[in-house]
């Protein structure tokens, strides 16, 4: 944990304040409580001005238009379009910030990021400041200077809150620049087509600028006094350890290294997606020193994720989640963080750090093979009721293996059913070579076969490849949101070939 804070995978929070959906669930510091209790290291706050503009609220709400979906049934989905703001009941900031340094550190004792997305006026930003300086006091990492070569390491930062925003003056700019180009910023990459269903002729209409937020998590949302001058807030700006950035002209231009500065940037999953197809290697290499902020679309009405690998392979350290939601990409984020002690920093693979690394999509050869071998399982008994998974029978149990991670080494494979029985023995053995095994995480979930519906899930865990330990194991399994269950368990042994 020695190396610079960049060199990390570190686990990302998204509207961390949300306890549930994107348009109309409450705002509350419970959520940011559970993430911290979990190892999530990055918190997001959006930071708005109360009711009475004099004093700041935690609330996901955006001025422009907002789509609320009606029915999300058939090949028309409706939507209501909500002029002004979500519908989310905010919090407020100091309530987010007291919680924060109570939990912050009860499952790692690395550094928290606080990102806030600013819609304040100067004047409100001091008194940011003032709260943020007064709740956090030694706590809080101050940057000796104002534009860091470097950034420091986990170690050194131990139990330490670093704020990460754009810094006030640009902030201004960035929302003048905005103003000016009003008419060209349309929401098409938003609530159109996905990147991967778009034409070239398409592709070529859009250009590099649309790189930058434009959706939901806009870090440029509309200020409610752009005029004033920044230097009102010089506190707010003295309190930002990683400066962010909005990207205003070609995306290449943005991603370019500078040798005195470091910051981070921000991209939604959209953005990322089309920018790895001409800039991957430039991903690569303003990751070794700089921030990637990846977030996801907006579109996600409700909580759901995206696929991480994408950002991970092009070294971005913060992969931003819906933590509140569940998935099969939450599993995996929750499977990459079990590395390294759960400590919620994980160390970049050191291809990815590599001056020369190159992103671009070639044939690898395979590094090692993973065998597998799943003997039986047991403890669903203790764990759900005799009816849960059949009325009139035992359950019939089978289990799929995989890997996650770059799409040579992803694929999955399953176990025969075994009918009526609620200790299964499969003894099936499934060998995966992998191309980049430091990326890999071995996906397991097991199911119960229903021959009329839709079969039942019994289980899940998601492990990182680079920490399983060969020879015969004892493995846990967790429920849909990731909570481990009480009893059930796989035995299964793993071995590298």
């Amino acid at each position: 944990m020695t190396a610079p804070l960049s060199h990390y995978f570190i686990y990302t929070g998204h509207n961390s304040y949300l306890t549930g959906n994107q348009l109309s669930s409450d705002c509350s510091d419970v959520p940011i409580i559970k993430a911290l209790k979990r190892g999530v290291r990055v918190v997001e706050l959006d930071l708005w001005p109360n009711s009475t503009k004099d004093d700041v609220d935690v609330l996901h709400g955006r001025s422009g238009i907002n789509f609320l979906p009606l029915d999300l049934r058939g090949k028309m989905p409706t939507f209501l379009a909500l002029v002004s703001r979500t519908l989310t009941a905010p919090v407020e900031l100091i309530k987010c910030l007291k919680s924060i340094k109570e939990h912050a550190f009860s499952a790692s004792e690395y550094p928290v990021v606080i990102t806030l997305e600013d819609h304040l006026t100067p004047k409100l930003q001091a008194k940011v400041a003032q709260m943020v300086t007064q709740t956090f006091g030694k706590m809080l990492f101050r940057p000796e200077s104002e534009c860091l070569k470097e950034f420091p390491a986990p170690e050194d930062l131990k139990y330490k809150i670093l704020i990460s925003t754009k810094p006030p003056k640009e902030y201004l700019e960035a929302q003048t620049n905005k103003d000016k180009e009003k008419e060209k910023d349309s929401d098409d990459d938003v609530w159109g087509k996905e990147p991967t269903e778009l034409t070239a002729e398409q592709e070529d209409e859009k250009t590099d600028s649309d790189a930058s937020d434009n959706n939901q998590d806009d870090e440029d949302s509309d200020a409610f006094e752009p005029e004033v001058d920044s230097s009102r807030a010089p506190g707010y700006k003295s309190l930002i350890a990683i400066p962010g950035g909005k990207i205003t002209g070609r995306l290449k231009e943005a991603l370019k290294v500078e040798p005195d500065k470091v910051r981070r940037l921000s991209l939604s999953e959209q953005a990322l997606e089309k920018a790895t197809v001409s800039y991957g290697t430039d991903l690569v290499r303003f990751t070794q020193k700089n921030f990637l902020r990846i977030y996801p679309k907006g579109t996600r009405f409700n909580s759901s994720n995206y696929k991480p690998q994408i950002g991970w392979m092009h070294g971005a350290q913060m992969i931003a989640f819906n933590m509140q939601g569940y998935g099969r990409s939450l599993w995996l984020m929750q499977g990459m963080f079990r590395a390294n002690g759960g400590c919620g920093y994980v160390k970049k693979p050191d291809f990815l750090m590599n001056v020369d690394a190159n992103s671009e999509r070639a044939k690898l050869p395979v590094k090692k093979r993973l065998r597998v071998k799943v003997y039986m399982g047991d403890g669903w008994h203790l764990d759900f009721k005799h009816t849960h998974f059949d009325t009139y029978s035992p359950p019939d149990f089978y289990t799929k293996v995989g890997i996650a991670g770059v799409p040579d080494d992803e694929i999955m494979k399953k176990t025969k059913i075994k009918e009526d029985n609620w200790t299964p023995v499969w003894d099936e053995e499934f060998t995966f070579p992998l191309t980049v095994p430091e990326l890999a995480l071995l996906r397991v979930e097991v199911h119960e076969y229903d021959m009329s519906e839709k079969d039942d899930f019994a289980g899940q865990t998601c492990l990182p490849v680079s920490e399983l330990k060969q020879g015969i194991r004892a493995v846990p399994l967790f429920d849909r949101k990731g909570e481990k269950l009480n009893s059930t368990r796989l035995l299964m042994r793993f071995d590298f070939v």
